[in-house]
């Protein structure tokens, strides 16, 4: 079945194009070079789309390297090896290990969430600090009270 879709969707891909199709819970991305040449990638839908168009332009950029135009007057695609392929399919995994931009943006987004819980201890601390800053200038007016109380007190029974 899934070679029957990528076959579908490679042929509806023209020619310098990229799309993404998802099917099932899957995401095929095809990517058809402007010299014909194209591939694709079935991954879930979890995984970046740029991350995979990466790895299927290093792909054909690679094969066609090692190939030049064999693959031309090939019949059947799936009869051409490429070893290479197995030590991609391992690099890129984890996209955030493989593709730069992505481990960046995971690195962002792992900085703006301690931020977040810096900004709101901050914030919890403001608040404390609000609160003792309150019962400062309660204990203040008390104490001016007491003062004028007791000097009010004092000032009956003046001993000379």
């Amino acid at each position: 079945m899934l070679t029957f879709l990528t076959k579908t969707f490679m042929k509806r891909t023209e020619p310098g194009q990229r799309q993404s199709v998802s099917h099932e819970g899957y995401v095929v991305h095809c990517y058809v070079r402007s010299d014909g040449l194209g591939g694709t990638v079935t991954t879930d839908t979890d995984y970046p789309a740029r991350v995979a168009f990466v790895l299927l332009g290093q792909l054909l950029e690679e094969f066609s390297a090692e190939n030049g135009d064999s693959w031309k007057t090939v019949d059947t695609p799936e009869s051409i090896a490429f070893p290479p392929i197995e030590e991609y399919l391992v690099k890129y995994q984890d996209p955030a290990a493989a593709d730069k931009v992505t481990k960046i943006q995971k690195d962002l987004d792992e900085t703006t969430q301690i931020l977040h819980k810096t900004i709101d201890s901050v914030l919890e601390r403001g608040v404390k600090l609000d609160s003792l800053v309150e019962r400062s200038n309660d204990l203040s007016s008390q104490s001016k009270l007491f003062y004028k109380s007791a000097k009010k007190t004092n000032a009956c029974c003046v001993v000379s």
